[in-house]
């Protein structure tokens, strides 16, 4: 954890960084969880400035959360960073899924925002989501009509290659942006088909063609370990990465900054 935040600490440079502690916080149907921790990344200046929470993937914090930490600080804004896992006793559940659901996690997402609420440096109601993987599903989770997440000041989110669970995800009630490769074999793009959002005008889905799970993440291709002996690869792609960077900065741009 002390290493996780050096190098959090070291990739923002100039902007200030610190580790904060929160409650998570009942929602619908979704209990609160244990106290919560992370890390918080703003850019230089007295604020206030809209925020954006940051929900890591399945791996847990790592320096994947903190290369879009310093990415998203760079496009203006702070940036809260929850770590869902080892609060609950785990750093990962890659391959141990119900350890800790997506759903679960909409507590810690209701909690940051009611953290984020109590900030001076923080624009009130100008706030968004932003997740990858396991992190991406519960930004869709986090966005059902159900929890009115929007009363506690969300405005919408993006989630990059989610599972996006046709069945379970239908009730989005906030904007949200999908990104999605074509060729993923832990997410399917099909799943993110087949979803029948009650209010379409709300979800925009962009697919591509040749891009595999993590198609933003440059590291080298690989196989990682998923559920029940299953494999899954993993996959840098340089054409879909700095699209999908644009489209997300747009949309948060459009969605939180006045």
């Amino acid at each position: 954890m002390l290493a996780l935040l050096c190098v959090l600490l070291c990739a923002v440079g100039s902007a200030r960084a610190e580790t904060v502690h929160f409650a998570s916080a009942a929602v619908g149907t979704v209990s609160a969880g244990p106290e919560i921790s992370g890390w918080l990344v703003k850019p230089s200046g007295p604020g206030p400035f809209p925020a954006v929470i940051l929900a890591h993937s399945c791996a847990g914090v790592n320096p994947h959360t903190n290369a879009w930490a310093t990415r998203l600080v760079g496009w203006g804004y702070l940036v809260l960073a929850p770590d869902s896992f080892n609060p609950r006793g785990t750093n990962a559940v890659c391959t141990t899924p119900n350890i800790v659901t997506p759903n679960m996690r909409v507590a810690d997402i209701a909690g940051a925002l009611d953290f984020l609420a109590a900030r001076p440096d923080v624009m009130k109601g100008h706030v968004g989501v932003i997740g990858h993987s396991h992190g991406a599903s519960t930004v869709m989770r986090s966005l059902q009509q159900s929890f009115d997440l929007g009363a506690r000041g969300l405005r919408g989110g993006v989630a990059y290659y989610p599972g996006c669970s046709p069945a379970f995800n239908a009730g989005i009630g906030l904007p949200l942006l999908i990104l999605i490769g074509e060729k993923d074999d832990w997410t399917p793009a099909d799943a993110c088909r087949r979803l029948q959002p009650v209010r379409p005008e709300l979800v925009q889905i962009v697919y591509y063609p040749n891009a595999y799970h993590s198609f933003d993440a440059q590291n080298r291709d690989r196989n990682v370990p998923g559920v029940a002996g299953k494999t899954h690869h993993l996959a840098y792609d340089p054409a879909a990465a700095p699209d999908a960077e644009a489209r997300a900065r747009a949309f948060l741009d459009k969605l939180l900054k006045p």
